[in-house]
């Protein structure tokens, strides 16, 4: 399916949510890539600084990449979906909702991904490779 087989409100909230999350996810980038201070205090906190910076961020690149085209845009949301997920858990068990005084701004910042990677899955889940067919 592609965004022509979406009606008009259909394919403009899926874009909306496909920029969105893609922004989000494309200025965290900068600080993992750099080893930002604050980076390296998540992910030392974490157990996995700097593998798992780095990982995270190829992955998040990969999800910006899919996210910004409709061809691919639900594997995107799919694996937006999974990164998010890890990161609120993060926040819920190991972090904290606020790091290093920032008002819960990271934590807000992966809710709202989340959300928007759900919408875009919800729009464009028949575009899953296999199983959206059966949507």
């Amino acid at each position: 399916m592609d965004s022509r087989s979406l009606g008009r409100g259909a394919n403009i909230a899926s874009w909306i949510c496909q920029v969105t999350a893609a922004v989000i996810l494309g200025q965290t980038l900068f600080f993992k890539f750099t080893g930002a201070p604050e980076s390296k205090y998540i992910f030392s906190t974490l157990g996995i600084e700097p593998w798992g910076r780095i990982g995270t961020g190829v992955l998040e690149l990969i999800t910006v990449l899919l996210l910004l085209s409709p061809r691919t845009a639900a594997l995107g949301a799919v694996l937006a979906i999974g990164l998010m997920g890890g990161a609120i858990m993060s926040h819920l068990t190991r972090l904290g909702i606020e790091i290093q005084g920032d008002h819960g701004l990271l934590f807000k910042l992966a809710v709202t991904v989340l959300f928007a990677a759900v919408t875009v899955l919800i729009i464009r889940r028949r575009d899953l490779p296999l199983v959206g067919e059966r949507f």
